[in-house]
């Protein structure tokens, strides 16, 4: 679901490179497909000295891409960075193979509380390691929001998007939100009070109805530049991922703009999601795929691409060597009462799936 916000240069090589997979299959090495960015940029060299093995990066910007694609089959790709969420869905599809825990004697570092989470979409996580998490909740401009709603703006609350009467105000600043149906969505069933992964057809009507309410007053749906514009001032709030915020805040203050981005969790509930590291059954390079993942289980490896992403990581191990302004960031790592509040995204049937995608092309298409 992710990426390194304000660092889409690196990330944007390797996806316009692309991999082609007849060249896969006869160039030894490990063939990456990831969220923009998602890794230390210094990571894939560091590995390729110490393996002997090369990295090859291709990148994506939304999750039903990469299943789509990943589905798809013949990729060339080895390994892949898979949301917590898609990932019964490519087991049940038969596209992952069973993790070498003979290779992998770094599982030993991941959190256990982690695994057990991971386990409700990988049972007995035969197939995932766990690589990042993070949560999506609300970006904002502190000054902005607060001159057009007031001192008293809900900025601790989901109504600060999803009632009318407040993202109206907002208009004239901009709004925005991720690309992504899975999380949205699940945000405003959640919202409405209805399950965050609903069964019942029916409650997606009543999402669509909410988010087409508030559809004229949204300026985009985009994954990969909603920080980057909180950030340059061009929008005011966004619904989008905390590290993105915190990558804004910091931008921000590093060129003494004088704006002021934070975060918030909605009191009602945010969103927690996962990404994890799996290997295509169809993988050129299996071997070395299983390599390439036992070393980024290496803490002060993972350590490093916290620091880089802000995102945290699901390495025990690994704290002494994440940034302490990172690790004391309540956005980023949030106290235990917070997160006894965040909602998990969970796969659905296939049926709900496409009622999902229906929803979301007609709300993305309405003016």
């Amino acid at each position: 679901m992710r990426k390194s916000h304000l660092r889409i240069i690196f990330s944007a090589v390797f996806l316009c490179a692309g991999i082609n997979t007849s060249a896969a299959a006869a160039e030894p090495g490990v063939y990456l497909y990831n969220w923009f960015g998602l890794i230390a940029p210094q990571t894939p060299k560091e590995f390729e000295r110490e393996a002997g093995v090369r990295i090859h990066m291709d990148a994506f910007d939304s999750a039903e891409i990469m299943q789509s694609k990943v589905m798809a089959g013949r990729t060339g790709y080895d390994v892949v960075v898979a949301t917590s969420n898609v990932l019964p869905g490519l087991i049940q599809a038969g596209v992952l193979q069973p993790l070498d825990r003979s290779q992998l004697d770094n599982l030993s570092h991941i959190d256990p509380d982690i695994l057990a989470q991971l386990a409700v979409n990988d049972p007995g996580n035969r197939y995932a390691v766990p690589y990042l998490w993070g949560t999506t909740g609300i970006g904002y401009d502190v000054d902005k929001v607060k001159a057009a709603l007031g001192d008293d703006a809900p900025v601790d609350s989901w109504d600060l998007i999803f009632k009318e009467e407040n993202i109206s105000k907002l208009q004239s600043c901009g709004v925005a939100m991720l690309d992504s149906s899975s999380e949205i969505i699940s945000i405003a069933l959640h919202y409405l009070g209805l399950p965050s992964n609903s069964r019942n057809p029916d409650d997606y009507q009543k999402a669509q109805e909410l988010l087409l309410k508030i559809r004229p007053y949204i300026v985009y749906f985009d994954s990969s530049k909603i920080d980057t514009d909180l950030a340059d001032g061009n929008i005011c709030a966004v619904v989008g991922w905390a590290n993105g915020a915190l990558a804004a805040q910091a931008l921000n203050e590093k060129s003494n703009t004088g704006r002021r981005i934070t975060y918030s969790l909605p009191r009602e509930g945010a969103l927690v999601w996962s990404e994890n590291l799996v290997v295509l059954k169809d993988a050129p390079h299996p071997r070395e795929a299983m390599a390439f993942i036992n070393y980024m289980m290496r803490p002060e490896v993972i350590a490093k691409t916290s620091n880089h992403t802000l995102y945290p990581n699901a390495n025990k191990d690994a704290a002494e060597f994440v940034e302490q302004k990172l690790r004391d960031n309540p956005w980023i790592y949030p106290d235990k009462k917070t997160v006894a509040t965040l909602v998990p995204l969970e796969p659905l049937p296939l049926k709900l799936e496409r009622i999902r995608t229906r929803v979301w092309t007609k709300v993305k298409s309405s003016i």
